[in-house]
């Protein structure tokens, strides 16, 4: 296969620069393409730009906005096997499973499900003496900046409901994967009117650029907990409205009356979805101690049948990590398990020979509470298993971190899952499954994994200012 974007007919051809910074293949090393590297000036003409026609696109009728971004999903679909290789090849994602293919295709649904949400005026009160109403404005321009982890997803998730309710979007990829937020504007602007949807590649210094100005009126950020406590900080001096989707360490707990057969598949992609790179996986398993050694033999079976590699190649349905970085990160906190006498059911141990990013998927059992594997946040394919004796014990140990992105309940009595669930302390809980994010469905963390929602009509309200009227 070629190593350049020529693979893709000149359709990406405007996101290939040949004097730009190149960007490697985690899974091979191979250049996938140069991206030019933005400035803080580029953003200054971004924002003015959005500025400039941001009146002219909250003009247009909501069903207009809406018919735009339908037709926007419609480009996405002509050109999605072109944009889920690209993805593959730069993120390091398979095609197959919920990777690439995927990924893309969840771009189209969440355009298609914002063209369909309305957010009517709410009546407020309506009595003799006094009628209220609570109406929603576009917020203005919004500042977008994306993760590497779902660089198409989110940044849809970011711009979608932005775009349904007026506003329009300058948005900054993650220096990991620039090429692929790039080829989704690409082909998205095909039928946008010109800078209502803007990319600025670039450095940490552009992001810092972007969520700082002077002219963004809402800034939407995924990553780091670390670097949305930045972001927020400078938004204090413009008073920027917020969304923070941060860094979490969820959850999950099996109950008694689970069947480990079962849940064992759902388990495993709760965790390992996108070789676990997903602020929402489960990244703690905590098992009742008379199920463990069943849930332990049934995830090592799971595991066995997913197999890893190159992303192009059709059969592999786990990657590499993304970046060196990161794989460091995973390789230290699996060695302080094993360091610690935990016992390791499958993986823990990388081939020395083998190109890219590769990391074993890992599934480590008989491990304590406050093991660095347990209590750090690992994004990658390894997965504590920590066996408890009682529920309450359980309940607190998933609740005693900082972050509260998502959690899970395993079990087969629904009501008894439905009173655990709702002492998590987290935004979302899932029951019998994990990390099933739905674009109807409001989404966002509790305590350091960030505030605001997203999706849904929740998720417009967040884009928007409201403005009450009353007579």
């Amino acid at each position: 296969m070629s190593t350049d974007l020529t693979t893709f007919a000149g359709l990406l051809s405007s996101v290939d620069d040949p004097k730009g910074r190149e960007l490697l293949d985690p899974a091979t090393g191979e250049v996938v393409g140069r991206t030019r590297e933005g400035s803080p000036a580029d953003i200054d003409t971004a924002v003015a730009a959005a500025r400039k026609v941001q009146s002219d696109w909250a003009a247009r009728t909501s069903a207009e906005r809406s018919e735009l971004l339908n037709k926007a999903a419609d480009a996405i679909e002509a050109s999605a096997e072109a944009l889920a290789e690209l993805l593959s090849r730069e993120q390091g994602k398979p095609l197959n499973g919920p990777n690439a293919r995927f990924e893309v295709g969840a771009c189209a649904a969440w355009l298609r499900a914002n063209a369909a949400f309305e957010l009517e005026p709410e009546v407020l009160v309506d009595d003799e003496e006094t009628h209220a109403e609570l109406h929603y404005a576009p917020v203005g321009v919004v500042g977008a900046v994306g993760p590497w982890n779902w660089p198409m997803m989110i940044s849809v998730w970011q711009f979608a409901p932005s775009l349904k309710m007026g506003n329009t979007v300058v948005l900054k990829p993650s220096e990991y994967t620039p090429l692929s937020v790039q080829a989704l504007v690409a082909v998205i602007n095909q039928v946008l009117p010109a800078d209502v949807l803007t990319v600025v590649p670039g450095s940490g210094e552009v992001g810092a650029a972007l969520t700082s100005h002077a002219d963004i009126d809402k800034i939407m950020f995924t990553g780091s907990t670390k670097t949305g406590q930045a972001i927020m900080r400078s938004a204090a001096d413009t008073l920027a409205r917020l969304t923070l989707e941060l860094g979490g360490n969820d959850a999950g707990i099996v109950l008694e009356n689970a069947d480990p057969a079962a849940i064992a598949g759902d388990l495993f992609w709760g965790a390992f979805i996108n070789t676990g790179q997903t602020c929402a996986a489960m990244k703690r398993l905590y098992v009742p101690e008379s199920l463990y050694d069943q849930v332990c033999e049934a995830l090592v079976e799971v595991a066995k049948q997913s197999p890893m590699g190159v992303g192009l190649e059709e059969e592999n349905v786990l990657g590499p990590l993304q970046n060196k970085q990161q794989y460091d990160i995973v390789a230290k906190l699996v060695q302080a398990a094993k360091d610690s006498g935990a016992r390791v059911l499958t993986g823990g141990d990388p081939a020395a020979d083998q190109p890219g990013y590769f990391y074993p998927t890992t599934l480590v059992a008989d491990i304590d509470n406050d093991n660095p594997l347990v209590a750090e946040e690992q994004f990658g394919p390894a997965l504590p298993i920590i066996k408890y004796t009682d529920l309450e014990q359980a309940i607190g140990w998933a609740n005693e971190l900082e972050v509260g992105l998502g959690s899970s309940v395993w079990g087969s009595d629904l009501e008894e899952c439905k009173k655990v669930a709702a002492r998590l302390q987290a935004g979302s809980t899932w029951i019998n499954k994990h990390g099933a994010v739905d674009p109807r469905i409001p989404f966002g963390g509790v305590k350091k994994s960030g505030f605001g929602l997203e999706f849904g009509i929740e998720g417009l309200k967040h884009v928007s200012v409201p403005h009450v009227i009353s007579w």
